[in-house]
C-alpha cells in the first residue's frame, strides 16, 4: 500500500496524462512548476515503476548521520542537572572535553529550546555609538574596572581586572570589594610581569580619582610616580573592552567555578590565575596586535613597586617630633641632627595593624606614646572607699577613720564586708546603686510599667498610668511611664509592637 500527500497525488496525475498524452510536457511543466527535463525524468521513471517514481527512494529509511534518541535524552539530561546555567557555545566545549561528547551547538540550541533551557541574551544597547579600533602596540593603553557579582559561594565578591586595549591579554583577582588597595596590587602584578605601560583608561569612581575624590587618590598618585597617564571615560561604552570581559567572565567562570566545586577566594584566585587564563582566555580571546612592537618598558632601578603600589597618607610633624595616626599617638625615635618640626611625613599602610613612616625617603623608627587614662567616676568612688578602709585599717580603729573620713561606721563595715566577698566588683556594684538618682523610679515598678507597655502597645502613657493605678494599686504619673519608655527606647506605639513581636519571636 502507497501513501501520498496531495501534491504527491497531483503530480501522479499531471504525469499519468503526459503518458496518455493528454497534455504536453510543456504544460506539465507550467502545472507543477518544474523543469521540461525533470518531467522528462518523471516520465520515463513512470513507464519503469509506475507512480512509485514519486516516492522518495529514501523514504523510511533512518539517516546514516542521525543522532540516537537516547543520546539527545542523556545531552538534555545534563543541560538541566549539570549544565543549567552555561551558554550554548561553552556547553558544546564542556559536553566535548568532560563527557567526551562531540554535538554542534544549533543542535544543542534546538535541543535546549525542548526544555525551555535556553540562557537569553541580554538586551543590546539601541544608541549607536562609534567604533574605536584597537591600540596597535600591547602596552599603549591599558583598561582597569571591577565586578561585583556573585563569583563563586553565596556571598558576593568583586573581581578587579586589567586588561590589554591591543591584544586582550588580562590579568585578574578576586577580592571582597573594590577598593584602593586591590587596585594597587593587580597593578603591581601586572607591571611586575609585563613592565610600565603608557595609559590606564578608568572610569570616574573614587578609587581612580574621579568627582568623589578629585584632590588626591593613590591611584593617580602611584600612576604619577610611574609616569602612566589615567584617562578618563565618559561612559562606560568607551571601556568597552573591559565591559565586554566581565560579561565572558561571569558567562564562563561562574559555571566553571561551580562545576569545579570552588566556594572559597583562595582557591578561586588560584583557578582564575592558574586555569582558567591560561588554557582558555589565552587561547581564544587574546588576539595578536598590529604591531608586533611592545610598548612596555622595564621598570626604572630607582623605582620601587613595593613602595609606590602602597596606601600612602601624610601627617604634620609636632614640636615634640610627634604625629597622630589612627587615634593614636606615635613618637619618632630615630636620631635627627635637626629638627623636622612642622614638616609632613609619609604614612606608608603595610597591613590593616601596620605601617611605616618615612621622612625624605628615610626610613623612621616610631614608637606610640601611651598616655594615661582617666579615671571615671565609679572608679573614683571605688577609690574613695577603698582608701577609706585602708585609713580604718592603718589606725586600727573604725571609730577614728569614720571620724576623719566622714563616712559612718556602718558604712565602712559594709565596704569591708562587700570587699572581702567580691573585691572591688562588689564594690562598683555598690558604687552604681549609690549614683542611682533618689527620684527614679524603683526597679519592680519600672519592670511592671515595661510588661504592661508590651502587652498594651497602643495604650498612651496616662492610659497606662491610669491603669496601673487602677488595677495594680501602683502609683505612677504619666511622665514617670514616659521617661521610662525613653530609658527603654519605646516611647512610640511602633516601636512598643515591634518590642512585643520580638519578645513573641523569642518565646
Amino acid at each position: 500500500m502507497i501513501m501520498i500527500d496531495s501534491q504527491a497525488q497531483f503530480t501522479v496525475d499531471i504525469i499519468t496524462k503526459v503518458a496518455e498524452k493528454k497534455i504536453t510536457v510543456i504544460t506539465a511543466a507550467k502545472l507543477l512548476n518544474k523543469s521540461k527535463r525533470t518531467i522528462e525524468r518523471y516520465l520515463q521513471q513512470y513507464y519503469k515503476v509506475g507512480i512509485q517514481f514519486v516516492i522518495h527512494r529514501n523514504t523510511g529509511k533512518v539517516p546514516a548521520n542521525k543522532i540516537p534518541h537516547s543520546l539527545k535524552q542523556q545531552v538534555q539530561r545534563l543541560i538541566k542537572e549539570k549544565y543549567f546555567d552555561v551558554n550554548l557555545q561553552h556547553l558544546a566545549d564542556l559536553l566535548k572535553e568532560n563527557e567526551n561528547i562531540a554535538i554542534k551547538r544549533e543542535t544543542l540550541r534546538s535541543w535546549s529550546h525542548e526544555i525551555h533551557h535556553v540562557k537569553r541574551a541580554k538586551r543590546r544597547r539601541t544608541k549607536v555609538r562609534k567604533r574605536r579600533d584597537r591600540m596597535s602596540s600591547p602596552g599603549l593603553l591599558l583598561q582597569m574596572d571591577g565586578s561585583p557579582h556573585r563569583w563563586f559561594g553565596k556571598e558576593k565578591s568583586c573581581l578587579i581586572a586589567i586588561i590589554d586595549d591591543a591584544t586582550s591579554d588580562i590579568h585578574a583577582e578576586f577580592f571582597n570589594s573594590e577598593t584602593t588597595a586591590g587596585c594597587l596590587k593587580v597593578m603591581h602584578d601586572y607591571i611586575d610581569k609585563k613592565g610600565l605601560f603608557k595609559a590606564l583608561y578608568v572610569d570616574r569612581a573614587g578609587i581612580f580619582g574621579g568627582p568623589k575624590r578629585c584632590n588626591f587618590s593613590q591611584m593617580q598618585r602611584a600612576c604619577d610616580e610611574l609616569g602612566i597617564q589615567i584617562i578618563f571615560a565618559n561612559s562606560p561604552q568607551g571601556k568597552g573592552r573591559i565591559e565586554r570581559s566581565f560579561d565572558t567572565l561571569q558567562d564562563r567562570l561562574v559555571p566553571e567555578l561551580r562545576l569545579n566545586n570552588i566556594n572559597n577566594m583562595t582557591s578561586a584566585n588560584h583557578y582564575l590565575k592558574n586555569v582558567f587564563i591560561p588554557q582558555y582566555w589565552r587561547k581564544n580571546i587574546v588576539v595578536n596586535p598590529e604591531n608586533t612592537n611592545s610598548e612596555f618598558t622595564a621598570v626604572p632601578d630607582h623605582i620601587k613597586l613595593d613602595e609606590v603600589c602602597v596606601l600612602k597618607e601624610y601627617r604634620k610633624i609636632r614640636n615634640d617630633h610627634t604625629f597622630s595616626y589612627g587615634n593614636k599617638f606615635y613618637m619618632i625615635e630615630s636620631p635627627l641632627k635637626h629638627s623636622i618640626a612642622k614638616q609632613k611625613i609619609e604614612i606608608r599602610k603595610t597591613s590593616n595593624d601596620s605601617f611605616k613612616a618615612y621622612f625624605a625617603g628615610r626610613l623612621l623608627q616610631v614608637s606610640e606614646v601611651v598616655e594615661p587614662t582617666k579615671l571615671s567616676m565609679e572608679d573614683l568612688e571605688v577609690q574613695k572607699k577603698i582608701e577609706v578602709l585602708a585609713l580604718a585599717d592603718e589606725l586600727g580603729n573604725v571609730s577614728e577613720a569614720a571620724r576623719i573620713s566622714g563616712v559612718s561606721r556602718e558604712t565602712i563595715y559594709r565596704h569591708r564586708r562587700l570587699l572581702g566577698e567580691g573585691g572591688k566588683e562588689a564594690l562598683k556594684r555598690q558604687v552604681t546603686q549609690d549614683l542611682r538618682h533618689k527620684n527614679r523610679t524603683e526597679d519592680e515598678v519600672e519592670k511592671l510599667i515595661i510588661e504592661f507597655s508590651i502587652q498594651n502597645p497602643h495604650l498612651g502613657q496616662a492610659q497606662v498610668s491610669a491603669q496601673l493605678k487602677a488595677n495594680y494599686n501602683t502609683d505612677i504619673s504619666p511622665a514617670g511611664v514616659r521617661y521610662v519608655w525613653l530609658r527603654e527606647n519605646m516611647n512610640t506605639a511602633a516601636l512598643r509592637v515591634q518590642r512585643a513581636q520580638a519578645q513573641v519571636t523569642r518565646g
